[in-house]
């Protein structure tokens, strides 16, 4: 987990706007294996390790259903061992969840959506000795998952558990009106660099040469409209530096580019030009 410790810089946590949280709650402790840290009328933190929450769910009032907007395409949960991953996978199937998979050479994931149809991937990374560079962009695609391979990393003597301990925010893939528009706040604003680049579809950003701590797409058409405040999708993020001088010179940055910073009391947020928002922590 390298990757989301300093000094990168990374998505510590997501927070997601729901239309029912206790069927949320539900869902993600009973189906996932999250355990419920804290909670109250609106909104909930979620663990893996009982003690630090990676995410967190807000019902906020009247809320709306998801559109074809920008915001969140989905989040991903990184897993420790491979081991991991077929544990949930079996877990899936045997509360007959939809969902599907991939091999992306870095990685090996599974997809599927929570009951508002918040995008979710599942996933863990190879040992990036094994990722492919050139020209600075990494190696990434998707091919089938070898699900026969991958259960067999699985003890069958054993029993499925929930998120384990390690489990961490691995990153975040939102929607965009417009990938020059976005890029230009993720990389000149919050400091990550461009390692893929699908055709000028989607790009894939990260600090220390992770495959991607931030990806962006045009998949629900350039120009796509931010969604409503009230619904459901991402409410904010929190991208973690490794030290207040980074986030300093992030914040700096972004003020420089024209983009706006807002103070809360100690937080300090911004929102990319579609409208997704991020905390500036460390």
């Amino acid at each position: 987990m390298k990757f989301h410790t300093p000094p990168a810089a990374h998505v510590e946590h997501v927070k997601l706007n729901v239309s029912d949280l206790d069927h949320s709650i539900e869902f993600y402790t009973k189906t996932l294996g999250f355990s419920l840290l804290d909670k109250n009328d609106q909104s909930a933190n979620l663990t893996a390790d009982g003690e630090t929450s990676i995410l967190s769910l807000h019902q906020p009032e009247n809320a709306a259903p998801k559109g074809r907007t920008s915001g969140l395409y989905h989040f991903a949960i990184l897993l420790p061992e491979r081991s991991d991953l077929a544990g949930i996978t079996l877990q899936l199937a045997h509360k007959n969840i939809r969902f599907g998979s991939a091999d992306h050479l870095v990685s090996e994931a599974l997809y599927l959506n929570d009951p508002d149809g918040n995008g979710i991937e599942i996933y863990i990374d190879r040992p990036a000795e094994e990722w492919s560079w050139k020209n600075g962009r990494v190696d990434m695609t998707t091919d089938p998952l070898d699900f026969e391979d991958l259960l067999k990393s699985f003890d069958p003597n054993t029993q499925w558990d929930g998120m384990p301990a390690g489990t961490v925010m691995g990153h975040l893939h939102l929607h965009v009106g417009n990938i020059d528009d976005a890029v230009k706040f993720y990389t000149d604003g919050l400091g990550l660099e461009i390692v893929c680049d699908l055709a000028g579809q989607a790009m894939f950003m990260s600090t220390e040469k992770y495959h991607h701590h931030i990806a962006v797409n045009i998949w629900n058409g350039i120009g796509a409209p931010a969604p409503d405040e009230n619904s459901v999708g991402l409410n904010h993020y929190v991208l973690r530096y490794p030290d207040e001088t980074s986030r300093d010179a992030a914040v700096s940055r972004l003020e420089e580019n024209g983009f706006d910073v807002t103070r809360e009391d100690d937080r300090i947020f911004s929102a990319d030009p579609s409208g997704s928002r991020v905390e500036l922590a460390f």
